[in-house]
């Protein structure tokens, strides 16, 4: 019996959850501190997109600068847009967490379907580990550039984490230290955003295509339904394997249907999602490379997006490559069809509707499941490459526009 307790991946995935608000509660007490914890997510997040686009206003005459806020602002709008996406979809959303962890979770398995949902585990507690070491490491980048900055400086020259243009002596304690803390807490929590959905939706969908693979080794080992040429000689004997086989069938039918249905449910609520981070990953993969190579930067605001780009194309990669494998493992069912013992049965009406059972199961496995980008096309590996191919694009055009507006 495999526990939710087992999966690391999860575990890691539910707090980060859990500091965002967007997570299941067991009672109201605990509801009410969900909600809370919501309210002050959104709440730093606005904050910071209002600070970055007050930034941006102020610095129009600066390209640089401009290019370096208008990641920020990015950034922090996809995290807005995340969490905003999940809290319209919230009750679908906790019905997908509650079926995850009842049924592909809690499941009696054998030695081989053990080893299928512990590969599964383990890709998943990688895939986890990058982002997140990742994503933590571009917050951190953040936070040291300022401390590094203000060494030597007087308490009339230190710098914020993120410039603030209000009338006030941001520079003296304690406004300098209240305001250094309010950002660095906005900064945190755009990070958790950033992570935290992306983190579900690798874990569900490889889950979900683990559990793709299972079904298939279900249908292709049918032992204790399989037909031999012994049995074919008794009529009841045969009968009586027929109906073994159909009982058994039946079952793998509306395990099939039950992840068709999953899948479906899965791609309602995260569809948006996954179109506006497909959309915007070009142009903050684009920004982070002009911030690396092309900007006139400091070493520590190149570390930050050295970070975040390694941030951006590990999460691209992370979700591309386990839609990818939702859809190959659904897919894949047609060819367990074609590996189950169907050419032991015998040749009357009940063998004959079996087979046409079994056909009608791997044509609608011809239509594999997917998650899509808003019903506009279906996301594969083949979405990271067009991805990074688009980033280079962009980044090409930039660095052409920027040299003439500098030799202007």
């Amino acid at each position: 019996m495999l526990k939710s307790d087992d999966d690391l991946s999860l575990m890691v995935a539910s707090i980060f959850m859990k500091i965002s608000g967007l997570w299941l509660a067991a009672d109201d007490d605990e509801q009410r501190r969900r909600n809370i914890t919501l309210a002050y997510t959104i709440s730093l997040i606005l904050f910071s997109v209002y600070l970055q686009t007050t930034d941006f206003y102020h610095s129009v005459d600066d390209i640089g600068d401009c290019l370096y806020i208008a990641c920020n602002i990015l950034s922090a709008s996809m995290s807005l847009f995340k969490i905003v996406v999940l809290l319209l979809n919230r009750n679908f959303f906790f019905a997908l967490v509650v079926y995850l962890q009842r049924k592909f979770l809690r499941s009696n398995y054998d030695v081989y379907e053990e080893t299928v949902m512990n590969e599964c585990k383990r890709t998943c507690f990688i895939f986890i580990t990058v982002f997140t070491f990742f994503t933590q490491a571009t917050l951190a980048s953040y936070v040291i550039r300022p401390i590094v900055a203000n060494i030597g400086r007087n308490a009339s020259d230190r710098i914020l984490p993120f410039r603030m243009w209000m009338d006030l002596p941001l520079t003296v304690t304690p406004y300098f230290e209240i305001m250094s803390v309010i950002q660095i807490l906005a900064l945190y929590q755009i990070g958790v955003c950033y992570c935290c959905f992306d983190n579900f939706l690798c874990i569900t969908n490889l889950h979900v295509a683990s559990q793709f693979r299972i079904l298939q080794y279900r249908l292709a080992h049918m032992n204790n339904a399989r037909m031999n040429k012994e049995d074919e000689t008794s009529d009841m004997m045969s009968s009586y394997r027929v109906y073994k086989y159909s009982v058994a069938f039946k079952g793998y039918v509306k395990e099939h249907q039950a992840l068709i249905a999953y899948c479906d449910k899965l791609d309602e609520v995260f569809s948006a999602m996954v179109l506006g981070q497909v959309l915007m990953f070009s142009l903050i993969i684009c920004l982070d490379g002009y911030q690396i190579l092309m900007a006139e930067a400091t070493f520590t605001r190149r570390i930050i997006f050295i970070f975040h780009l390694l941030t951006s194309i590990s999460q691209l990669f992370m979700f591309t490559y386990s839609c990818d494998c939702l859809m190959h493992e659904s897919a894949n069912i047609a060819t367990a069809m074609y590996s189950s013992p169907w050419i032991h049965l015998p040749n009357n009406k009940e063998g004959r509707m079996l087979q046409k059972d079994l056909i009608l199961v791997a044509m609608r496995s011809r239509s594999p499941c997917c998650l899509t980008a808003y019903g506009f096309f279906p996301v594969t590996l083949e979405t990271y490459t067009k991805v990074l191919s688009t980033a280079v694009s962009y980044f090409t055009l930039l660095r052409q526009s920027t040299e003439n507006v500098a030799d202007s």
